[in-house]
């Protein structure tokens, strides 16, 4: 599931709240207007709709009463009220602007975290499905972004071998395994949630899928068994790869997993795993079944590996 931090800082923020309004003394107040959420949306595509989560987070977290009004996409951009706004990622959340509501999101505002027109605070990308309106679509790629040390992420991976191994897959699906790091700092490479072993992954697996792409998913199937493991070179030789090879492609190999920051970036991913359909859609492991073509992955196959991830890095 991705979820930004702006929505994880909602989400906490609406325990604490709940917490205390049932600690809270009930108290007589007047009846305040609703806020109203205007959710901007590509109607009949569920990914690029309202989420439901982010309608349940927002709501516990301004308190009180809220509104939830949807607005045909097609129809905002014909709409001077909502001149000026970035429409290009579906769903787009509004939040009217009041006195109340800057309180309540002051920090992420103030850190630049949400944006503030005249009449709205504005939730671009904080949704865990989305489709990207404007960006072309590139027919049949599918592209799952992972760290390659996060149960997660090789939950992910490892259900798309199962699927492979079954016949599950789309017959032209092609299947691209990208990878999320962050640029270093104080002299170092890069930045992994996991340390320097897993950005060190990162690298062998993609000098693998660049020069060996028949034994690449080989590689990740015996890799995976035991993906914390040290012993990287063993499940090299097992693959058939001589594990001399990855000091001779090292520095090409960094090349690439630079190139996978910015194409991280471009998405906005930043959770393992997080799911790209043709260029555009953007969803998770759970509902890939929903897309067409990919209801075989709707199923369990009686193990562990097969199941799907249940959470993100």
């Amino acid at each position: 599931m991705r979820i930004s931090k702006v929505m994880t800082f909602v989400l906490s923020f609406a325990l604490l709240s709940a917490g205390a309004a049932f600690a809270a003394p009930a108290k007589k107040a007047a009846k305040a207007k609703p806020v109203t959420i205007t959710v901007v949306e590509m109607t009949g595509n569920a990914n690029g709709s309202q989420d439901e989560g982010l309608n349940e987070g927002l709501k516990q977290f301004i308190g009180g009463e809220v509104e939830i009004v949807k607005v045909d996409r097609e129809a905002a951009l014909k709409d001077p009220k909502y001149k000026g706004l970035n429409m290009d990622y579906m769903p787009l959340y509004l939040v009217e602007k009041t006195k109340v509501t800057e309180e309540k999101f002051a920090e992420p505002i103030k850190y630049g975290q949400l944006a503030v027109t005249d009449d709205f605070i504005v939730f671009e990308k904080q949704t865990r499905h989305g489709v990207y309106a404007n960006k072309e679509a590139v027919p049949n790629q599918l592209e799952i972004f992972v760290m390659s040390q996060c149960p997660y992420g090789v939950l992910a991976e490892n259900r798309i071998i199962d699927a492979m191994k079954l016949d599950k897959l789309p017959k032209d699906v092609n299947v691209n395994i990208r990878y999320i790091v962050s640029e270093g700092r104080n002299g170092q490479e890069f930045n992994s949630l996991h340390g320097d072993a897993e950005w060190e992954e990162n690298v062998r697996q993609l000098i693998i899928k660049n020069k060996y792409p028949k034994k690449f998913w080989k590689y990740l199937e015996i890799r995976n068994k035991n993906y914390q493991s040290s012993l990287w070179d063993q499940a090299a030789e097992q693959a058939g790869i001589n594990p001399k090879v990855f000091r001779k492609y090292w520095n090409e190999g960094v090349k690439m997993l630079k190139e996978e920051i910015k194409h991280a970036e471009e998405y906005n991913v930043n959770g393992s795993p997080t799911v790209i359909w043709e260029g555009r859609v953007v969803t998770d492991m759970g509902s890939l079944a929903e897309i067409p073509g990919f209801e075989g992955l709707a199923q369990t196959y009686g193990s562990a590996a097969a199941q799907a991830p249940a959470g993100q890095c």
